[in-house]
């Protein structure tokens, strides 16, 4: 039977139309699946960490609690009163039931304690990976701006002269108001950023400077030098630079302890520093040698100084995050930074917690991260006249029968 060309022309078009409604269901279908949640997702308030293993255990156990999170049950609400209104999303008619604002710290608190990938997190918690990067963007960010004017705020003098007391009294170092280090802090390489991370050491980082005092607590710190610049760069550039050398706002000298000689106050750093009135390095390896005193000058400073490395040796081994690349943003690793520090003083302080139960202390049996946070190249700079003087002061006390200490007895009795 043969067809008419009306009739053909009719079958034609009837196909065509076929056609186009199998595509139109195809391009439907496609772009549904796209914006289509995955069912693991949809399962978070049954199955997630927060749910699960938060609310239903740890909330019970503070012991278990502080070990997920490195801070009390107290303490955990305290910070959370302080970010809740930066960080809580109000229910709407597209989202009826957000993320509450204790699981956005949860997250955040949670990938510091481990440093944990984002796609792990994203596979506990039951939150996308997409939406993780930017839970822990904006709580970094308000946590940072929240804990700092409580937990990081610049000292009073008075507040300076105790931490000299301390220093004299727990390291027997007289004058000191805090000690001073750097660490490179290794981060992926950041986009469209060349070489400006890249240090002298092969790896991508940013800059932690800081100011510690008697106790390993932050007093002052700078975050966010390009790890390519030279390290007495970074001081001379740094807020703290400026801070110590003009001396504005330290106290008036003090005299020794048990002696008439009254000298300023100063901060103790290494080698990567220069020597200034109110800034303290140790003689070089050469003149030690040669000099006796001086060797028990750089010991005592050293020992002073220590204080530092065990400021970072803390913050590394509670917040594990320093022990792998950091895969973030430049401007939320300063922020994760900034938050470690604060947060490092908060657990310092034993701030709202139970001091028996207290277990935040150095363990010189655990190694810092070696590849992860290096110290500054030790290259310092020129010095000042001043600040030859105010060193030899400070050593012939070190070796005197005022500034001697029982252990180094029988060291001045050989000078002798």
């Amino acid at each position: 039977m043969s067809l008419t060309k009306k009739q053909k022309l009719i079958l034609k078009l009837l196909l065509l139309q076929q056609v186009e409604e199998e595509q139109a269901i195809i391009k439907y279908v496609v772009s549904k699946n796209k914006n289509e949640v995955h069912e693991m997702y949809l399962a978070r308030e049954a199955e997630g960490f927060f749910s699960v293993l938060i609310e239903k255990y740890l909330w019970r156990d503070e012991t278990e609690f502080r070990e997920f999170f490195r801070l009390s049950w107290d303490q955990f609400n305290y910070v959370l009163n302080l970010v809740e209104e930066d960080i809580k999303t109000n229910p709407s008619i597209k989202i009826r039931k957000p993320i509450s604002a204790a699981e956005k710290l949860a997250v955040t608190l949670r990938y510091m304690a481990t440093g944990e990938s984002l796609r792990s997190l994203s596979f506990s918690f039951r939150i996308s990976q997409s939406y993780i990067t930017r839970i822990i963007q904006l709580v970094l960010k308000s946590l940072s701006t929240r804990l700092t004017p409580v937990l990081l705020k610049p000292p009073l003098k008075e507040d300076l002269v105790r931490i000299a007391h301390d220093f004299w009294n727990k390291w027997n170092f007289p004058n000191c108001v805090g000690a001073i280090d750097g660490k490179h802090i290794r981060i992926f390489s950041p986009k469209k950023s060349g070489r400006l991370y890249f240090n002298y050491k092969d790896f991508f980082s940013i800059v932690l400077l800081a100011i510690v005092d008697a106790n390993c607590k932050f007093i002052f710190v700078d975050i966010g030098s390009y790890g390519k610049e030279g390290d007495s760069g970074i001081f001379n550039k740094s807020s703290i630079s400026k801070t110590i050398l003009t001396g504005e706002y330290l106290p008036s000298p003090e005299k020794l302890p048990d002696s008439n000689v009254s000298l300023p106050c100063v901060h103790i750093g290494d080698e990567a520093f220069r020597l200034d009135r109110h800034m303290m390095r140790p003689y070089s390896r050469i003149e030690a040698r040669k000099d006796y005193q001086k060797t028990v000058f750089n010991y005592r400073l050293s020992r002073a100084r220590r204080t530092t490395e065990n400021s970072f040796g803390l913050l590394s081994q509670i917040f594990k995050v320093f022990y792998t690349p950091i895969s973030l943003k430049t401007e939320t690793v300063d922020n994760l930074v900034l938050t470690a520090c604060c947060l490092h003083n908060l657990l310092r302080d034993r701030y709202l917690e139970n001091t028996n139960n207290y277990y935040y202390n150095f363990d010189d049996n655990k190694p810092q991260p070696s590849e992860n946070m290096m110290s500054l190249a030790r290259a310092g700079g020129y010095t000042k006249f001043e600040g030859f003087f105010v060193r030899d002061e400070f050593k012939k006390f070190s070796n005197s029968p005022q500034g001697a200490v029982p252990w180094q007895n029988h060291q001045s009795n050989r000078l002798e």
